[in-house]
């Protein structure tokens, strides 16, 4: 009677013993939907680091780059390796854009939303040799410039021309848009004087800034920059007015998040969930969000899902306004 006893004791305290919780089992590949050495590659790399440094995963990351069709290429990807636990996508706005600009069959309810980790700001930047000193010149000169002033960014019916189409309307000014590979070509194109302004986001304008190439006069947000740590020998992020202030009602935040495919199981979301707000803890992020400017923003679960929901809302609204939702 005893060793039957103890026998289901036995077996008492080994049902109460929680499953092991799951782990990835191979290398975990974060793609990423825009070219190498642009700001969500940066984001991506930066993870990468914080988690290999920190040892929070023991599985390698991989960093993998899909920029084609916009972005779409690394989302039908994702849409097509639901059940997949070892592969993540890191999206910015691009993810209700690219659909609804061009009809792609793919939105970000096809895929699991992890977290998103911050929100990026974006400036209206212009040449360091322009006279302009406020976004007030900048715009009372636009609307007499002819031919008019241009402004380039990262590519056709993406953020920056939805923001520069914005400000066209809310200033009365026409602005021809020049679209480029990314953000680091309209950079360059901006500081060699060929292009009169561009909306870039801080990590693809802070070099320029920093030699003096370029200027910031406004940023696209609801209140400053908060980083108060110089930049230039003069400014620092906080020193940028926004452009609300500047009598330019147009405000514009991105997101920054990651997704994984579809049909995961809860378990493996909720690894990625607590992996993602370990990075966000880390020494290496905190760093990568000051230099770059980025809005701390940690949310996942329903407070995600209901960000994106209402996100996607306010770009549908802002994107039939510009004339960019496709029609065919």
């Amino acid at each position: 009677m005893r060793v039957a006893v103890r026998a289901a004791i036995a077996a008492l305290l080994l049902s109460a013993v929680p499953a092991q919780a799951w782990e990835p089992t191979k290398p975990i590949e974060i793609i990423v939907p825009f070219p190498p050495g642009g700001s969500s590659d940066q984001m991506a790399r930066t993870i990468q680091g914080a988690i290999q440094k920190n040892n929070l995963v023991k599985q390698p990351i991989i960093i993998v780059n899909k920029p084609a069709a916009a972005g779409g290429e690394a989302m039908l990807d994702i849409q097509k390796s639901a059940g997949d636990p070892h592969k993540l996508i890191t999206t910015s706005s691009g993810i209700y854009m690219t659909p609804l600009s061009t009809k792609l069959p793919v939105s970000w309810k096809d895929f699991t939303p992890i977290a998103m980790m911050a929100q990026d700001a974006f400036v209206l930047w212009v040449n360091s040799e322009k006279p302009y000193k406020t976004a007030g010149e900048f715009f009372e000169a636009a609307k007499a410039a002819k031919p008019p002033l241009k402004t380039g960014g990262n590519g056709s019916k993406r953020e920056d021309h939805l923001i520069s189409v914005t400000m066209e309307q809310a200033t009365g000014t026409k602005i021809t848009y020049v679209p480029y590979q990314g953000g680091g070509p309209a950079s360059v194109q901006l500081a060699g004087g060929h292009i009169d302004a561009n909306m870039n986001n801080p990590a693809e304008e802070v070099a320029n800034w920093r030699s003096g190439a370029v200027k910031p006069l406004c940023a696209f947000s609801d209140k400053p920059i908060e980083y108060t740590q110089k930049v230039t020998a003069d400014m620092a992020w906080s020193d940028i007015p926004t452009c609300q202030s500047q009598g330019v009602n147009v405000t514009y935040q991105m997101l920054r998040g990651m997704f994984m495919p579809g049909k995961v199981t809860p378990e493996q979301q909720a690894f990625y969930v607590d992996l993602f707000k370990k990075v966000t803890e880390t020494p290496d992020w905190k760093a990568y969000l000051e230099r770059n400017a980025l809005v701390p923003d940690f949310r996942s679960g329903q407070s995600f899902v209901d960000f994106l929901t209402e996100d996607e809302r306010k770009h549908k609204e802002l994107m039939t306004k510009a004339g960019f939702i496709a029609t065919n």
